[in-house]
């Protein structure tokens, strides 16, 4: 029997890894699968390039190639042997190759982790979103623009507890989950409170664009992760 893996494709190549490599303390470890990282090291724009240009292009064989020199490990995996294939990039709005139609498509691509795309989480602006929370900041009205200043705002915008994302503890995830789970619930609903539902890459992006981008071209600040976390285990795990 196949040994089966779980791939977690970042768009980074330190952010992301020191993020998951804490979240795993806390989550996913009752999961016998191996998880495995690769790098894209590209914005999700030149990901969607790349398999627009090639057609017949798959998915795991260009990650295959594109991780070669950052994961080893993956040289000996096959596809079939991937259970689940989830990938974690910025909306990056100020990137030069930025198109909300691209990204739109990759959305309704990538929706689902057991097939052949796998699942795609959109951080807003980019990933640096999952500290942006402040005890004295209402988390529910920041809104930012997409820009490299982004990392300065965040750091100066932030608890001093989340500021290392290799130090998280499970109290910082609890809070991190809830916010997000609300800021999500209130991108699409209206409403800052905790969704009793799952709620949607697509319906998130959707809201994004006709209620912020379009309207003042800026985000309302999200993290991926702990969406991922919610989708991953159901809204009633971390209800309380």
């Amino acid at each position: 029997m196949n040994k089966n893996y779980i791939l977690v494709v970042f768009e980074g190549l330190k952010t992301e890894e020191k993020i998951f490599n804490n979240l795993k303390q806390y989550f996913l470890n009752e999961n016998s699968n191996t998880i495995v990282y690769g790098f894209h090291c590209g914005e999700i724009y030149s990901l969607y390039n790349k398999l627009e240009n090639d057609k017949d292009l798959e998915l795991f064989t260009l990650l295959k190639e594109n991780l070669k020199d950052t994961n080893k490990k993956l040289e000996n995996i096959k596809r079939n042997q991937v259970s689940e294939l989830y990938l974690f990039f910025d909306y990056d709005g100020h990137a030069i190759s930025a198109d909300d139609r691209k990204l739109e498509y990759m959305l309704n691509l990538f929706n689902d982790e057991t097939s052949d795309y796998g699942k795609l989480y959109i951080s807003y602006p980019m990933v640096e979103a999952i500290k942006h929370l402040k005890n004295d900041i209402d988390f529910k009205n920041t809104v930012v623009e997409s820009n490299k200043n982004y990392k300065i705002i965040v750091s100066q915008n932030c608890n001093n507890n989340l500021q290392h994302l290799d130090k998280l503890c499970f109290t910082d995830w609890n809070f991190i989950i809830n916010e997000n789970s609300k800021k999500a619930n209130f991108i699409v609903n209206n409403t800052f409170i905790f969704p009793t539902n799952i709620i949607e890459q697509l319906e998130i992006f959707n809201n994004q664009k006709t209620k912020y981008i379009n309207v003042e071209n800026r985000v309302s600040v999200l993290s991926a992760f702990p969406i991922f976390l919610l989708d991953y285990y159901g809204v009633n795990k971390f209800k309380k």
